[in-house]
């Protein structure tokens, strides 16, 4: 049997009546928010433009945790990936758009990004929790010390010993060792148990202080964009948790491929199987004015 189409003007009448009503708002964000703001790690095309030499070695994506590439091609490769994603100053339109359509609403940001998009789009720093990381920062491998370092000028020192045509950084010199014991870095993102999630314990502490003080009767709505199955402890079943917590909570869930909502949500999570940009062409569409003797 045919599944009936989906609606996406009719969902988007919905999101607007909610948000018109929130008293908070929670954005929470996977990495499919970033794929849809240009920022796909599967897009082999802009792999192959960027990495034309680890394309040449059979790589076909940006997900090389785990490969075991020489150092000098690794951070060769991390320098390129993190200058495109993280240290690129461009203004992103999607995440732009999605800082206006919150607007003055008290809210805070929530996301397994490491990229830093949020902050470099409008919203406040302060009020947004990476608990998984920032490639802004990178890290001892051991770890012997629990300090991070700022990795703008690790970046630029490998981009400048960098040769586009091996995809490796031709200097030993410029390769990064920890300034503590000498010994091998990584890029401060969550891969294992040597973490060090010092930098991202104090904006969770803060968003878990808003959420306490959250009255019971609030009316929270949760915008999630893009947040599968990888790590879904992460973003997508907290999500659920807060919608079952705050009665009065709504969740919209935004993911072309895993939109499902869980049965006891059904009249409280609005499943929307497009992505942001989508969601958000809908929403700037004309639509008449609402019946203000209707209440969704």
């Amino acid at each position: 049997m045919n599944q009936p189409e989906f609606d996406l003007e009719a969902a988007a009448d919905t999101v607007r009546a909610w948000l018109e009503r929130a008293d908070r708002v929670l954005v929470t964000a996977g990495a499919g928010l970033s794929a849809a703001a240009g920022y796909d790690y599967g897009d082999a095309d802009r792999f192959r433009e960027l990495f034309p030499a680890l394309h040449r070695l059979g790589l076909r994506s940006r997900y090389l945790v785990g490969v075991p590439l020489p150092p000098a091609l690794l951070w060769g490769y991390w320098a390129v990936h993190i200058d495109d994603i993280r240290h690129n100053p461009a203004p992103n339109s999607l995440y732009q758009r999605l800082r206006a359509l919150v607007g003055d609403t008290d809210h805070w940001v929530m996301t397994s990004n490491v990229d830093a998009l949020f902050a470099r789009n409008g919203f406040a720093p302060d009020r947004i929790s990476t608990p998984q990381g920032d490639y802004g920062r990178y890290q001892c491998t051991t770890p012997c010390t629990p300090t991070t370092w700022d990795s703008r000028p690790l970046v630029e020192r490998l981009l400048a010993a960098y040769d586009p045509a091996t995809g490796a950084v031709t200097d030993p010199q410029a390769l990064p060792r920890c300034s503590n014991c000498g010994g091998e870095v990584e890029i401060n993102v969550r891969i294992g148990p040597e973490f060090i999630d010092a930098p991202y314990r104090p904006a969770g502490d803060r968003l878990q202080d808003w959420l306490n003080t959250t009255p019971a009767d609030t009316r929270l709505l949760i915008l999630e964009f893009g947040a599968g199955f990888n790590t879904p402890g992460v973003i997508r079943w907290p999500g659920e948790h807060l919608t079952r917590h705050f009665p009065h909570a709504h969740l919209v869930r935004v993911n072309p491929t895993h939109p499902q909502a869980p049965a006891d949500l059904v009249d409280r999570a609005l499943p929307i199987p497009a992505d942001a940009e989508h969601l958000l062409d809908a929403l700037d569409a004309p639509h008449p004015a609402p019946d203000p003797t209707v209440i969704p």
